[in-house]
């Protein structure tokens, strides 16, 4: 169970993504910060305020999951993508698509031109971003235009070369009139190629240069220049902010990378589909003492991508592995195209990998704590149990219990824990087949009947065909049946264990007068237990199931059906007057509590028919 306010107590102090789902484990809502504890702590605080929408979507949150990053950038575009992949509920400012821009160089032109562009496309232009201002990416190409003297028309060249008169920014010595032939196709690529560069974060030169005209121009008196020069200065600032979430190249990639504590390890993958970031998952995997993780990676390798249709085009993993080209091989086999298996040794993909592996490691952290949590919640209640009761390796424990509504449709239910959880695949329900009103102990009796009956006579027929082992939900026998109440409904379950011949200990769960669970009821003796033990934690959900599982399928089977079947079984009363009590009363309990007089004002009911229904329920002593 996700345990939010311990949860929220291993929050890191890093920037990053972080996802809310709901009970049915769907994202409603995705979100960024710039510090994961302080953001997603403040949903909580009975304080916080964002408005009715937050407050409805926080109500909804049973669990979160986070991605660290390096920086709020990187967190922001790993948002966008996120959102666009998953649409959760409650991120509505995001309908409209929002793109972040690029800064598009056409290398496919002879003369290229840099662009502002609002996405990224497969063709021969090479593209720098996403970025997360777009006035700072104008101004950057502005700066770009003005440094390097490059073209902004559409003309195509070199066919239209001398077709026109150059245009204003020559004459303003912002370009150097490709248009008129006035450059070569070489000169002309050099000062694309420094553009590049400063694109790629080789921007001091640049600053250099315009500071030193800043300082010239504040020299000179000319302060309008100055601050001019000053503006561009932090629009280069700004946007050579690099970031590592989406990728120029558009490919499909996973990143897999792996933490381990010499027991066990954690292997997290990212899936990056065409350049973006979409979302990551991670995997549990049982290490040897002697298993490197390199001998780690490889065999999660080939078991992961034997499970997977799809195959990227590029694997990037942390670090090299023996089979390296094997897998590779294997690897575009499936995929039916080259495939890649790389470690990348710099860079943004270095980056990505490390932060892969840095996710890794949190989980593996998070999680030994979670499953020592978990396993005192399970094994360690289980064995608290045994200890009080005086028993040994119990693994298996069977509660029942019976529902209905003053005898109707009684229905008896079974819920199983192994090893202190629940295993929902062996739940059976019993209708009740021989008990007519509500006799709880004689119900118990059948359902108990009924269910050993069977586990004898399937292990019967498993032993004839000699599939002993093959054990389904009812030739499991359990190690203790646990039954919701005290002396009376376990002497009614020893009585049919007696007469099947089993012998399997029995415990009643006793409930104090608020309903409340107070202690076992073994051996003739009540057991008292430790209200804040796990044990006793176990109990009350062992005992809230079954309960809960009895009603609910006894809310089933109250349907208008049902009730109309017991209205049928009233002489005088047909299909008419049936629907007309049906209209007139929410209930069969309401009918039931009516008295005759009410009856007999319903449409198309006569006294003779009232005082009929009203003697089904309480008998003609009741009707005088």
């Amino acid at each position: 169970m996700f345990d939010i306010q311990e949860e929220l107590k291993k929050l890191p102090q890093k920037p990053g993504v972080y996802i809310m789902h709901d009970a049915k484990d769907a994202i409603i809502y995705i979100g960024k910060a710039v510090s994961l504890r302080n953001r997603v702590r403040q949903y909580f605080r009975p304080s916080h305020n964002e408005g009715l929408k937050k407050e409805q979507m926080v109500r909804q949150i049973e669990r979160f999951e986070y991605i660290i990053t390096d920086s709020e950038l990187e967190a922001l575009i790993l948002e966008c993508n996120l959102i666009k992949e998953h649409r959760p509920k409650y991120n509505t400012m995001l309908r409209d698509d929002k793109s972040y821009p690029y800064i598009r160089v056409t290398l496919g032109e002879d003369f290229p031109r840099v662009l502002f562009s609002h996405q990224m496309k497969k063709d021969k232009s090479r593209y720098f971003g996403p970025y997360t201002s777009g006035s700072a990416v104008k101004e950057t190409i502005e700066l770009l235009r003005k440094l390097y003297a490059l073209r902004t028309c559409r003309r195509s060249l070199p066919k239209d070369i001398g077709k026109e008169r150059p245009c204003l920014n020559y004459h303003i010595h912002q370009c150097m009139a490709p248009c008129q032939g006035f450059i070569s196709k070489e000169d002309y690529r050099q000062r694309i190629d420094q553009a590049i560069g400063f694109l790629n974060g080789n921007y001091q030169p640049i600053l250099k240069e315009l500071e030193q005209k800043m300082q010239e121009a504040s020299e000179a008196m000319n302060f309008e220049k100055a601050i001019e020069y000053r503006d561009l200065v932090r629009a280069v600032q700004q946007i050579a902010q690099k970031q590592k979430i989406t990728h120029a190249d558009m490919e499909d990639k996973d990143i897999i990378a792996m933490a381990s504590d010499g027991e066990d390890a954690v292997v997290q993958v990212f899936f990056v589909r065409d350049g973006k970031l979409i979302g990551r998952d991670h995997f549990h995997v049982t290490v040897g003492s002697e298993d490197g993780s390199a001998q780690v990676l490889a065999t999660f390798l080939k078991q992961f991508y034997a499970g997977t249709p799809f195959i990227p085009r590029e694997v990037m993993i942390q670090e090299e592995i023996e089979e390296a080209d094997v897998i590779a091989e294997w690897l575009s086999q499936k995929r039916g195209q080259k495939a890649y298996l790389r470690v990348p040794k710099k860079g943004a993909k270095e980056k990505l990998v490390e932060l892969a592996r840095q996710n890794a490691a949190m989980v593996l952290s998070q999680d030994k704590e979670k499953i020592k949590r978990e396993e005192g919640r399970t094994i360690g209640a289980l064995k608290e149990i045994s200890k009080l009761l005086g028993l040994t390796d119990i693994r298996r424990v069977e509660a029942y219990d019976i529902s209905n509504t003053s005898g109707f449709e009684s229905v008896g239910s079974m819920v199983v824990y192994e090893k202190g959880k629940p295993q929902r695949s062996d739940y059976r329900k019993f209708k009740l087949r021989t008990v007519t009103g509500p006799d709880d102990y004689a119900s118990m009796y059948e359902v108990l009947t009924r269910r050993f009956s069977h586990g004898i006579k399937e292990r019967q027929e498993l032993r004839e065909r000699d599939m002993e082992n093959d054990y389904g939900s009812f030739t499991k026998f359990p190690d203790l049946i646990m039954m919701d109440g005290g002396k009376g409904q376990v002497n009614v379950a020893l009585k049919a264990l007696e007469e099947l011949g089993l012998d399997i200990p029995v415990c009643g769960m006793v409930k104090d007068d608020n309903h409340r669970t107070r202690g076992l009821y073994y051996h003739n003796r009540e057991i008292p237990i430790d209200r804040h033990s796990e044990g006793f934690q176990l109990i009350t959900r062992v005992q809230d199931e079954a309960h809960r599982f009895a009603i609910e399928y006894h809310r089933s089977l109250r349907s208008k059906e049902q009730v109309h079947s017991v209205l049928d079984d009233i002489p005088g009363i047909g299909a008419a007057r049936r629907k007309a009590l049906m209209r007139n009363f929410q209930s069969l309990e309401e009918i039931r509590q009516a008295d005759v007089e009410a009856l007999a004002g319903i449409p198309t009911m006569n006294e003779r028919a009232a005082k009929a229904v009203y003697e089904y329920f309480h008998g003609k002593e009741g009707c005088k």
